[in-house]
């Protein structure tokens, strides 16, 4: 299909699945993950929020880490039947499904919506009932969704924002480091697949070179943010391995 190797950027936890499904699609893929997900310094509000669970009506979720760090914390609760799981990506509805929230209860953006953002999530959200009064959870790392939870707030719902996890730059493993200096040594071999902004400033800070190398985008934003830092051509397509693989064809 391609001899080009797709860089995959995503934090660690992800990478072994989209691996896994890209090789499948028949692409050569590496892991570079560029951001290290770390849990919460204090489990106590994300205990406490598992405890209050039941007099949530709505709980936002902003990746799959946010997902997994809170579900760590499950200790054999089950997810209240009247309490909806709300996401902007596959993977996170994904990882919710896995952890037993029930299909109807999950709210993502439309099949067909041009991007998965939060706006296209609150087209979702805004009819299912009136936000007055409502009381939301916002689970994400060091901040996150700021628009939507204005969104919400605006419609009179109460907000609780908790950190389950933080990021952090990457830490390079010496395989890693070698991938990396492969990347720079040849660097029309690779192309880059930034699912986060935040990915692309990381890199920024290694004090590579980048300019002219090649790179795929899962949202707007997020082309902007590697453009900016001298990658061309970007191509912007959905965060789904099957998108991705047609977007490298065109590369």
């Amino acid at each position: 299909m391609t001899e080009s190797t797709l860089l995959v950027t995503r934090p660690r936890p992800q990478c072994a699945a989209w691996l896994a499904r890209l090789t499948e699609l028949g692409v050569d893929a590496k892991a570079l993950p560029l951001i290290e997900i770390l849990p919460a310094r204090d489990a106590g509000p994300v205990l406490a929020a598992w405890a209050a669970l039941q007099a949530v009506d709505l709980a936002v979720f902003v990746s799959p880490n946010a997902v997994e760090q809170f579900f760590a914390h499950a200790q054999g609760a089950v997810w209240p039947a009247h309490t909806l799981a709300a996401c902007v990506g596959p993977g996170s509805a994904q990882a919710l499904a896995a952890h037993g929230v029930p299909a109807p209860q999950i709210v993502q953006p439309a099949v067909d919506a041009a991007s998965l953002d939060s706006e296209h999530l609150w087209e979702q959200l805004a009819p299912r009932r009136d936000w007055a009064g409502a009381r939301v959870l916002l689970l994400r790392g060091d901040g996150g969704r700021e628009w939507l939870a204005e969104r919400l707030m605006a419609a009179g719902a109460h907000i609780e924002a908790i950190t389950v996890y933080h990021r952090t730059p990457p830490r390079f493993s010496a395989a890693e480091q070698d991938l990396l200096a492969a990347v720079q040594a040849d660097p029309l071999r690779f192309v880059w697949l930034f699912s986060s902004a935040e990915a692309v400033a990381h890199l920024q800070a290694q004090g590579l070179s980048l300019a002219g190398q090649r790179a795929i985008a899962t949202h707007g934003r997020i082309a902007e943010a590697a453009r900016a830092a001298g990658f061309a051509p970007v191509v912007l397509t959905r965060p789904a391995p099957e998108a991705v693989t047609q977007a490298l064809k065109g590369l």
